[in-house]
């Protein structure tokens, strides 16, 4: 290449585009809109208003990052949530393109503690909640359009011991993004999920439902990448996966873990 040549440049369909990201305050949600502000995507921000974190704080990121940005509260088990959530992304940007549901709640309950009741919460935020999501971002999608769902190595690999719910949420995920990446394909609009492994955010830290933080220490040693992964590294599979880099890939899942579920116990 001479001097003269400009440097060849990576056009991945991104800038212009505009994203509705749920549990976008912080962890892997927060992290993505970070990561859509670099991309020139502008993001709106889905948030729970009983959750410790603040939005505020979430679009100042996004905006320190050269993005656009606003904060939206929804609550996943509401349908009217979930189109006012969209809404507000076509009101305030004037279009929709892309729909990450991320929203996810974890609580510890053995099976002897397993009530209906604390099943079916889960199930309606962890998947009915991405069902509603996408529904409502489907119907103002189009061509070029993409939905990603953040599953877990809990359901999505592997079994844990008590977090049945969670683990079947997260399973059930799969088969939704799967039976969508079909149906929508003819749209042109792409349906897939991530996997995240053992990650760490403020529900990972969570000792009293997750690993926490000496749990968390611990697991990183049996990962073959020697430690436990960040938010942004599963954000970045995400952009990818909204990108028109990915324009074919419909219907998957990445997991995103290290190696962790593909090494030969010891």
């Amino acid at each position: 290449m001479s001097e003269t040549t400009p440097p060849p440049t990576r056009d991945d369909g991104l800038p212009g585009r505009v994203a509705v990201i749920t549990g976008g305050a912080s962890g892997i949600g927060l992290a993505l809109a970070v990561a859509y502000a670099r991309a020139g995507v502008a993001s709106v921000i889905g948030y729970h208003a009983g959750d410790p974190h603040d939005p505020g704080a979430a679009v100042a990121r996004v905006e320190a990052a050269g993005g656009r940005a606003v904060a939206v509260a929804v609550d996943v088990r509401d349908p009217a949530g979930t189109d006012a959530l969209v809404a507000a992304a076509v009101g305030e940007f004037g279009r929709l393109d892309i729909a990450v549901a991320n929203a996810g709640v974890l609580r510890r309950a053995p099976l002897s503690e397993l009530t209906d009741e604390r099943w079916d919460d889960m199930l309606s935020v962890d998947l009915t909640g991405v069902l509603r999501v996408f529904r409502s971002a489907a119907a103002e999608i189009g061509t070029g359009g993409a939905l990603v769902a953040v599953s877990s190595i809990a359901g999505g690999v592997y079994g844990w011991a008590d977090h049945a719910h969670y683990a079947a949420a997260k399973a059930g995920v799969l088969g939704l993004v799967r039976s969508l990446g079909v149906e929508l394909a003819p749209r042109g609009v792409r349906v897939n999920a991530v996997i995240p492994g053992l990650i760490e955010t403020p529900q990972s830290l969570d000792a009293e439902n997750s690993l926490g933080p000496d749990g968390l220490r611990a697991a990183g040693a049996g990962i073959p990448a020697g430690r436990v992964g960040r938010a942004d590294e599963v954000a970045r599979v995400i952009r990818f996966l909204t990108s028109d880099d990915a324009a074919y890939i419909t219907g998957q899942h990445i997991t995103v873990d290290g190696g962790l579920t593909v090494r030969f116990p010891d």
